[in-house]
């Protein structure tokens, strides 16, 4: 494979502004998640210590191999909702006794690690994961059950929780669940329908019913030892495995489980070398455009991501405002669709052909969005945009080797969806600080807008009112230029987390070895195209 140049100069005006705006950026978003991970308040956070118990990420620590990985997932969940930034739950994806697993854990310093609808969106995405993946799930359980004022927002749904319980053991990927203090009502399911159950003296509590409720219920007075205690549990009803006589016992049995389990990586290791890109990956931050209407080459991200900056392009020459091709990123093989521009029925055709290649040589696709969508008007209609532009979208549905998506700059429209957008559910979605999505642009849609009311008052045959038009206009573009930041995002579970731009290869290389727990096969049925 060729090796690919760079033609990025350092010292010019436009690299510095970029990397100072990303620099910007990354402070903000480093100062918003170093406050999540601090937990909750000073107070919360002394009691739970006073109380012998360590804290949730601290536990997450001891849990994963030294010197292996821990990639926390959507850590700013809830960002700017009505709810704790992180939505008191940890999930994420780390090596334990050798074997790459999900990680879901309460946070109990916030709200008692009570279950929102952002904790529960959180916690149900960590299981899609797992089950796309086939990894091994390890829950962190300590909570005070669902946030009773939000259940109207959670309780139907929460009924998956169990649901995908259920189903990752009958798809054969274990669950083991360790509870560190109460898990009570629906929180007593979690480790009744996990595989295995971990529980430890005189902290963990497991019951349908807490005194309180059994006193309202029976008018029974019960004991919480003797109701759901951890030695019950272990000695009476069966439903703990292993008993703990304290959390790092606990954590050392999970291990232990971990490693019984015979676990082998279906997809297999990586094949080819992993050499690092020949450019400078600190490069990225003044690559990326602060101006998403000035297109940056995605050629100049791949030669700072891939193994040995080496990228065989397909179709060079056609459709040039989508990049394809072959390259492998630590190790793994891979293949690549980057764009920078709109999608027109050159580079649609392009990415229809180059997703069946990849799926008829079982390699997985990683998609670098930079796009304002398909491209619109009359030419490009009577040019067959729309069915051109449906083809790459089917081959995108119906591809079955792993997708990992990058948001590098615009999401816009259906270029969203042609570009394996969430909705085609890659394994995994991640976005740089810069990114920006929505059905279009703040100032095209406030447009848009106004040109349709503006007909509006026409056919009614009333004047327009010009001001009121202008006012809508800022309104509107405010509103959107708000929604479609990369932390609005991000904090909807749009995507698994905002990443610095200088750590893609390894997110994306991590993202890669969890998908090959599992088989990778394409497909050749895609369907029928339009022709």
């Amino acid at each position: 494979m060729e090796v690919l140049a760079t033609r990025v100069d350092r010292r010019h005006e436009s690299h510095d502004l970029n990397r100072r705006v990303m620099v910007q950026r990354l402070e903000e978003i480093d100062r918003l998640t170093a406050a999540v991970r601090h937990g909750g308040s000073a107070r919360a956070v002394e009691r739970h210590r006073a109380r012998g118990r360590m804290l949730v990420r601290e536990r997450v620590e001891l849990l994963v191999d030294p010197h292996e990985y821990f990639l926390e997932l959507s850590p700013l969940a809830a960002w700017d909702a009505d709810y704790a930034d992180g939505a008191s739950l940890v999930t994420g994806v780390g090596v334990v006794s050798g074997v790459e697993c999900v990680f879901v854990g309460n946070d109990f310093t916030v709200r008692g690690g009570s279950i929102n609808p952002y904790t529960m969106r959180k916690t149900l995405r960590a299981f899609e994961i797992a089950e796309q993946n086939r990894l091994p799930v390890i829950q962190l359980t300590e909570s005070g059950g669902g946030d009773l004022p939000a259940q109207a927002e959670s309780f139907v749904d929460g009924g998956r929780f169990f649901r995908d319980l259920s189903r990752l053991s009958r798809a054969g990927i274990p669950t083991v669940d360790v509870v560190f203090g109460n898990a009570t009502a629906g929180g007593a399911y979690q480790p009744g329908m996990s595989d295995y159950a971990v529980l430890i003296k005189q902290r963990s509590h497991v019951f349908l019913g807490g005194p309180p409720l059994v006193k309202m219920a029976t008018g029974e007075d019960a004991d919480p030892e003797e109701l759901g205690g951890a030695d019950m549990h272990a000695t009476v009803s069966g439903l703990a495995d292993y008993l703990a006589v304290d959390e790092h016992e606990a954590l050392r049995v999970t291990r232990t489980i971990v490693g019984h389990l015979n676990w082998r990586k279906q997809g297999g290791p990586p094949t080819r070398p992993a050499d690092e890109p020949v450019h400078d990956p600190a490069d990225l931050l003044g690559i990326a455009s602060h101006d998403l209407k000035v297109p940056f080459d995605p050629r100049e991200v791949l030669a700072r991501i891939v193994d040995g900056s080496r990228f065989e392009e397909f179709k060079p020459l056609y459709g040039r405002q989508l990049v394809t091709g072959w390259a492998t990123l630590h190790g793994y093989p891979v293949g690549v669709l980057a764009n920078h521009g709109v999608l027109m029925s050159e580079e649609s055709e392009k990415a229809a052909q180059f997703i069946a290649l990849c799926n008829q040589i079982d390699t997985p696709l990683l998609f670098l969005q930079n796009t304002t969508g398909f491209v619109v008007g009359t030419e490009y209609e009577r040019g067959g945009i729309t069915k051109n532009g449906s083809k790459m979208v089917r081959a995108v549905a119906n591809s079955t080797v792993p997708h990992v998506t990058v948001m590098t700059g615009a999401s816009y429209g259906a270029g969203n969806y042609g570009m394996s957008g969430r909705a085609y559910q890659p394994r995994f979605v991640f976005t740089w600080p810069n990114h920006r999505i929505g059905v279009m642009g703040p100032k095209q849609m406030s447009g848009v807008l106004s040109i349709v009311a503006r007909g509006a008052a026409a056919a009614r045959g009333v004047p327009f009112d010009e001001d009121e038009d202008r006012r809508r206009r800022e309104a509107i573009e405010t509103q959107l230029e708000r929604e479609s930041t990369a932390l609005f995002a991000t904090g909807r579970l749009w995507d698994d987390g905002i990443i610095d731009p200088r750590d893609t290869r390894t997110v994306v290389g991590i993202a890669l070895s969890c998908a090959h727990n599992g088989p990778v096969r394409g497909t050749t049925d895609f369907g029928p195209f339009r022709m």
